[in-house]
């Protein structure tokens, strides 16, 4: 029987996965989470994928993830791109006036406000470079540092500058109308910047009965320095490196992304790893040694996931790359991984009735940490002390549960429903639905943990077993 992996892979829908084939093929190479990017989605194709998981997962317990924008500043559209060169003037209007040669408008009429003489535009990931020369009340003049081709709904970077924009943008709104309609299960907020801004997510979907789980994008400076309180107030994180690797020194970035893992083990927060893990295979069956070695580093910090974007949404290479994306983590688990979790301070109960049992499932190299949830709250606590032999199987009431705890790491939750039989009789029904479904052996130790709503006979207590 092979191991299951630990290392949880989110793949990106766009284009070239976006059919019920071409979903149910990479469900089948192990795909536990799909993310919807809200920034290119219509709502009509969002509803349309959208069900294509739903029918392709059938009883698996595959989660989606919605990425909102969040206030990202783009150019508008150009009539057709044109090239800058080193040296030359060009301008950013805030007005809404026709593209020129010269100059561009944008989406963010406050951004000649927010800019200085000598602060940096970054535009297209950096790939053109710009230096603020002036700026007026409607218009910023700059010089070319770095030419490049200018095109529509450009993004644009500024480095180390506080953007004035509110978290939710008007779009924002209208995406969250459509995403909480269908009921997705985890929501990304772009360019998270303070805690309020998650705070203000979370108030927008308070109506909810069964609220999605909200995700914290890392993407600039700012929320580098905000990191702690923003931790506090997001159910996860996501250090998403494409953005960051853009606002932040690029040297500083892999310090930035240990130290970000670090933290969200140690505070017992998912930490999800993105951007460019396997880039080159948008276009290429194989991955380029550092890429191997990029994946294996995020799997070695034992982060909860890890997130394919281009490679799976409009790559030619998706089921190849999500293929390679599992080997790298199966292998990388079995070298063992940082541990940063060791450090934790625990001052819960519950923390350490999961500690008792990951350290009893480690001691006996159990196969498994079996736990009964209702609510999946007993979840977190156990894999955040990080088996590492063991896989945590979550027994949950049915599938919004079961979605839910979808992204932590060595979590596999199966729906099981339990009823007023005796403790001793459920637990062997239970072990014999998880034997038949493959996830465990005969003959094997397994630790069972429960709290007592989940199970009132066993009552927050860790028990073990030989299956």
């Amino acid at each position: 029987m092979t191991r299951p992996r630990q290392t949880k892979i989110i793949a990106t829908l766009g284009p070239a996965t976006d059919t019920p084939e071409s979903i149910a093929e990479l469900i089948d190479a192990g795909a536990d989470i799909f993310r919807l990017n809200m920034s290119h989605a219509r709502h009509d194709w969002a509803a349309r994928v959208t069900d294509h998981i739903r029918q392709a997962a059938d009883q698996k317990p595959i989660a989606i993830l919605a990425d909102l924008q969040g206030p990202a500043i783009r150019t508008h559209a150009v009539e057709k791109p044109f090239h800058l060169e080193k040296g030359q003037p060009f301008t950013f209007n805030t007005d809404n006036r026709e593209s020129g040669p010269n100059s561009v408008s944008v989406n963010y009429p406050g951004m000649a406000s927010d800019l200085a003489p000598g602060d940096i535009v970054l535009i297209d990931n950096g790939l053109i470079r710009m230096k603020v020369i002036d700026s007026r009340e409607d218009a910023i003049d700059c010089e070319v540092l770095i030419g490049g081709e200018m095109g529509s709904r450009r993004h644009i970077n500024l480095p180390g500058v506080k953007v004035n924009l509110p978290a939710l943008t008007k779009k924002d709104h209208a995406d969250l109308r459509c995403i909480l309609d269908l009921g997705v299960d985890y929501i990304a907020l772009s360019f998270v910047r303070e805690a309020a801004d998650i705070q203000q997510l979370r108030e927008a979907t308070a109506h909810i009965k069964n609220p999605p789980k909200l995700i914290a994008k890392i993407e600039d400076q700012h929320a580098v320095k905000h990191l702690e309180p923003i931790l506090e107030t997001a159910d996860a994180i996501m250090i998403a490196r494409g953005d960051l690797g853009i606002e932040c020194p690029f040297e500083e970035l892999p310090i930035i992304q240990r130290r970000i893992a670090k933290l969200c083990q140690q505070r017992g927060r998912p930490v999800i790893v993105a951007t460019h893990m396997l880039e080159s295979m948008i276009a290429a069956p194989h991955p380029t040694r550092a890429e191997v070695t990029d994946v294996a580093n995020a799997v070695y910090e034992q982060a909860d996931a890890i997130m394919l974007s281009g490679e799976t949404s409009i790559g030619k290479f998706p089921k190849i790359c999500l293929q390679a994306a599992d080997r790298i983590a199966r292998r990388i688990e079995r070298s063992g991984g940082a541990n940063y979790h060791a450090h934790a301070p625990l001052n819960d109960p519950r923390q350490k009735l999961a500690r008792a049992a990951v350290r009893m499932a480690d001691d006996l190299r159990a196969q498994a940490i079996i736990v009964f949830t209702k609510t999946g709250r007993m979840i977190p606590e156990t894999a955040h002390m990080r088996p590492r032999h063991a896989s945590i199987i979550a027994l949950c009431p049915d599938q919004t549960t079961a979605r839910s705890l979808a992204l932590h790491r060595a979590v596999h939750p199966l729906i099981f429903h339990w009823d007023t039989a005796p403790a001793a009789e459920t637990i062997d029904q239970a072990l014999d639905q998880i034997v038949q479904a493959g996830h465990l052996q005969k003959g094997k130790t397994v630790i069972l943990l429960s709290s007592r709503q989940a199970l009132e006979e066993i009552s927050d207590s860790i028990q073990m077993r030989v299956v």
